[in-house]
């Protein structure tokens, strides 16, 4: 009798991990990743802009901006938000991203040295202007 209980049990466990197993791979959501290209982004202050203003997005999973190669990179989950919603995102923190020029009055508060040469930022190539000076502790 005592086997036969142990039995039950053992197959009801089986049972149970099988199904929720299934529950939990059925709640897998798209991602995407895409590579952005960003021409006005220039320094370290740039990236840490953009990776903080995107940050804040909902279904924003990963984002990884290049300032060097002038590229940002985000993973992103297709239920939550889309490409195109990314692209505004970082136009409206004053960088162009792709074909979405930024957002005039964001670009006019951006730092000086986030500025293109034409605007009074640094004209340094090939990138628009360099990373800060590292700072130097006695």
């Amino acid at each position: 009798m005592q086997q036969i209980i142990r039995m039950k049990r053992i197959f009801l466990s089986v049972i149970t991990m099988t199904a929720l197993s299934y529950a939990g791979s059925s709640q897998v959501k798209a991602s995407l990743t895409a590579k952005i290209k960003t021409p006005t982004i220039g320094c370290e202050l740039c990236k840490t802009r953009i990776e903080t203003y995107l940050d804040r997005y909902d279904g924003v999973t990963y984002v990884m901006v290049n300032w060097r190669r002038k590229e940002t990179t985000v993973k992103y989950l297709t239920e939550r938000i889309n490409i195109e919603e990314i692209k505004t995102a970082i136009a409206n923190a004053g960088y162009d991203a792709d074909d979405v020029t930024a957002n005039e009055d964001s670009y006019k508060r951006l730092p000086k040295i986030c500025k293109k040469p034409e605007d009074g930022g640094p004209a340094k190539a090939p990138n628009i202007h360099s990373a800060p000076p590292p700072v130097k502790t006695q």
